[in-house]
């Protein structure tokens, strides 16, 4: 039976036997055809193998009808049942590799090479065109890490009294960093602005040596840049260096801090930064700064080149020469010498460097106060905030592959399409899968790219070789006899004929046309010739070149560029056009793969990093808000749901009492993100705060506030001791009631005394009142009667 089969009455009888098979190996609807390998039309082993990685070509001489391309690609057990030898089979297969794989470390000791914070290190990967390989990649924050932090001042003459705050803070700066890594060193520069007009004061010529000429003060000559002190251990060092500064002056309001940043950040020898450490740039100032294209002002119009270039005397030579620094450069720069940025800026100018912080990963905000005095504080938070998330970052991937990740977090819950984690503690390890999928082939036939964690020196190395080539393409014979004794080249079982020859062994001219070869090119009657787009030619239709893209089929059915378009890009960009169905890249979805699957842009950081806030889905990378009364792009807006009292009510009793349903089923730590501070009383914030009290299981009353900094950062303030209800006295209950009984039983008594006394003297008057109604005489009683005898008492004298 032929490999191409079309349909027919005896489709029936044939899909009892194959349709099993077909419907597990092949994703494509068939046109045509039985499989997406046979409907392609594919006329060369190379094009098999880009149809679909299921496909498979066979190279033996004599196979299928006369040794036709027609029946050469398809399904690889198709090709074996139909009599092609295994060894003459093109099915490259993708297949993964890892070459390092270390476990990962717990306590950062000895060597840079003894510590390991991602594995595996080094994988490799053979990758067919549309295939895909899916791999791990575990990252683990290693304690007591080494620590080189370089603190970047601001020494404009706004900075004075910080700089005199400055000169008092190196000791405790090391020992508060010092709970957190037993190997910190640290080194401090300096900056202002670029060294001329207009940045600069040029008049009078007295205040270019000393710019605080006009305000009788004296100040240090303006410069763009210098590192006064290298990466050291030495404590002391920093604080005898600190104290030799003076600030200077400049004319405009922004400053040149980016310059600075730059050559702090490319000169890793000058300053000193260890391959094997975390790297802090503490950048503090209370004004804004110049960015890219700024320097047009004073007629500097070269761009920032991005490399080190500091004098014998650490000063930045190329003030006046280049241009200050994109973000984007900056970007590159510290994501290449894995530097973690630190902006300790004052409120005046927060929102401005949050706005930079979100343009730059890897850098955190924090508020200055306006003599630097929270600098300490400021910097073990931010270094807190930087080890709690991990972010990876990709470097040189081709843009041929496609990546989709998906994290595994805290608690082994699996979130799609993200590639970073947030709330972790030193030692948490966390792990994401990767998923690479080739869309395409590239010139090059391997490729190595990085996946790294975002500030970390640990990286893992991918190499991709691309299995796009046929292993039988060398073996091609030119002007080869088997093409009509040399009308073609003989490669991998089939005749790439010369042009203006036709048929698998070329032996049809072109210039021969028969109108009776029409009936083989017509897919039904009163339909066109090759379906209008093609001609025929020796009984076959031979399609026509489109501008568009590539036509193809028995009858020039099929192209790759009449699918679903969304913004005039065909499969919006995100998929490939196969006879008119798009075919999605990993990572999209829908008819015109519009739709992405990465959830990202739905993850809400003000409800800590929950998908649309809890109260939505999210579908192609859109909140969709489903909670009555929610809005906004990730529904993190809703006047009608609970209030924050209500929200964070939870996360108090997880995270300080340790109960509540948060607790129970251990989601605490991947809800509830908040910072939880214990103080006596609650003192009222002016902005960004909330106070909040509720009933605990003990009914007793707690107390706590709700407060966001400027950074977006969000605290809970608990008062450490709740409002209890006291218990009873039992002593002064048992008192209360027996008095409470003698009481009642005296009033009782009293009561029955009253009602009585009341009845008895109601009775009493009433007698008198008949007795004075009584007119009785007693002269003669009606009642008397007289004795019958009497007698005389002889004895009675009368006394």
């Amino acid at each position: 039976m032929s490999s191409r089969l079309r349909y027919s009455s005896a489709m029936g009888s044939f899909l009892h036997r194959v349709v099993f098979l077909y419907l597990s190996l092949s994703s494509a609807s068939n046109v045509y055809g039985s499989n997406i390998c046979t409907s392609r039309g594919v006329t060369t082993c190379q094009q098999c193998l880009a149809v679909d990685p299921i496909c498979a070509w066979c190279s033996q001489e004599e196979f299928g009808k006369g040794g036709s391309s027609a029946s050469r690609c398809d399904l690889r057990q198709n090709l074996l049942d139909g009599g092609c030898a295994s060894g003459d089979v093109e099915f490259p297969s993708s297949t993964l590799t890892i070459h390092e794989d270390a476990p990962l470390s717990d306590k950062a000791s000895g060597t840079a090479d003894d510590v390991t914070q991602i594995k595996p290190q080094k994988l490799s990967m053979t990758l067919r065109p549309g295939d895909a390989k899916r791999f791990t990649v575990s990252v683990k924050q290693v304690e007591d890490y080494p620590v080189d932090l370089y603190y970047l001042m601001d020494l404009s003459f706004s900075m004075k009294d910080d700089l005199a705050r400055l000169r008092t803070l190196g000791n405790e700066l090391a020992a508060s960093m010092g709970s957190t890594t037993s190997k910190l060193r640290m080194g401090f520069g300096a900056f202002v602005d670029k060294t001329l007009s207009p940045y600069m004061l040029m008049f009078p010529p007295e205040a270019v040596e000393n710019p605080c000429y006009g305000i009788n003060e004296q100040c240090l000559a303006q410069f763009g840049f210098k590192h006064v002190l290298s990466l050291t251990e030495k404590v002391a060092r920093f604080n005898e260096e600190v104290d030799k500064q003076q600030v200077s002056r400049n004319r405009d309001a922004p400053e040149g801090g980016f310059d600075a940043v730059m050559q702090a950040v490319v000169c890793k020898d000058k300053i000193g930064w260890r391959p094997d450490a975390s790297h802090l740039l503490v950048y503090t100032t209370d004004a804004k700064t110049h960015i890219a294209l700024d320097g047009r002002i004073a007629g500097i119009v070269q761009p920032n080149d991005g490399q080190c270039h500091l004098d014998d005397d650490n000063m930045y030579n190329k003030s006046t020469v280049l241009d200050y620094p994109s973000l984007a450069l900056m970007t590159e720069k510290m994501s290449e010498n894995n530097i973690n940025l630190i902006f300790a800026v004052t409120s005046y100018v927060l929102p401005l460097y949050t706005e930079y912080s979100r343009l730059i990963p890897g850098t955190t905000v924090g508020t200055l106060s306006d003599d630097s005095g929270n600098v300490i504080e400021l910097i073990k938070e931010a270094y807190e905030k930087i080890r709690s998330k991990v972010e990876l970052e990709l470097l040189g991937v081709p843009e041929e592959l496609n990546l989709a990740f998906n994290a595994s977090c805290l608690n082994g819950e699996v979130i799609r399409g993200l590639k970073s984690c947030s709330g972790l503690k030193i030692g948490d390890t966390v792990s994401f899968s990767v998923e690479a999928q080739l869309r395409g082939c590239p010139k090059e036939k391997s490729s190595t790219f990085t996946i790294k964690p975002r500030g970390f020196k640990d990286s893992l190395e991918v190499t991709v070789n691309f299995a796009c080539d046929c292993d039988c393409e060398a073996k091609a014979e030119a002007n080869s006899s088997l093409c009509s004794n040399g009308n073609g080249t003989y490669e991998c079982g089939v005749c790439q004929c010369h042009p203006g020859r036709l048929g698998p062994r070329c032996e049809c001219s072109v210039d021969d046309y028969s109108p009776s070869d029409d009936v083989n090119c017509i897919p039904k009657p009163g339909t066109p010739i090759c379906s209008g787009r093609g001609n025929c030619l020796c009984g076959q239709c031979s399609c026509h070149s489109n501008e568009f893209g590539q036509v193809w089929g028995k009858y020039c059915e099929c192209d790759d560029f009449n699918c679903l378009r969304f913004k005039g890009k065909l499969c919006s960009d995100h998929g490939k056009c196969d006879c008119g169905s798009c075919k999605c890249d990993v990572g999209w979805e829908g008819e015109n793969c519009n739709c992405t699957t990465v959830k990202e842009t739905c993850v809400s950081v003000a409800s800590n990093d929950l998908l649309c806030s809890g109260r939505g889905y999210c579908h192609c990378g859109v909140c969709q808000c489903t909670t009555p009364g929610a809005y906004g792009a990730t529904c993190d807006k809703c006047p009608t749901c609970p209030d924050s009292c209500t929200l964070k009510e939870r996360c108090v009793e997880c995270q300080h009492f340790k109960r509540g349903q948060y607790f129970k089923d251990n989601s605490c730590n991947r809800i509830c993100k908040d910072e939880i501070k214990l103080v006596d009383h609650l003192v009222f914030h002016q902005r960004n705060a909330v106070n909040c009290s509720y009933k605990d299981e003990d009914d007793c009353l707690e107390h706590f506030q709700y407060y966001e900094d400027e950074s977006g950062k969000s605290i809970l303030y608990v008062v450490k001791e709740p409002d209890c209800p006291k218990g009873p006295d039992i002593l002064v209950v048992l008192m209360a009631v027996a008095g409470a009984i003698l009481l009642l039983g005296l009033i009782g008594l009293l009561i029955w005394k009253l009602l009585v006394t009341i009845h008895d003297r109601r009775e009493f008057a009433k007698f008198e009142e008949e007795r004075a109604k009584a007119k009785w005489d007693t002269a003669n009683n009606p009642l008397y009667k007289g004795a019958t005898s009497t007698f005389t008492n002889v004895a009675y004298r009368g006394n």
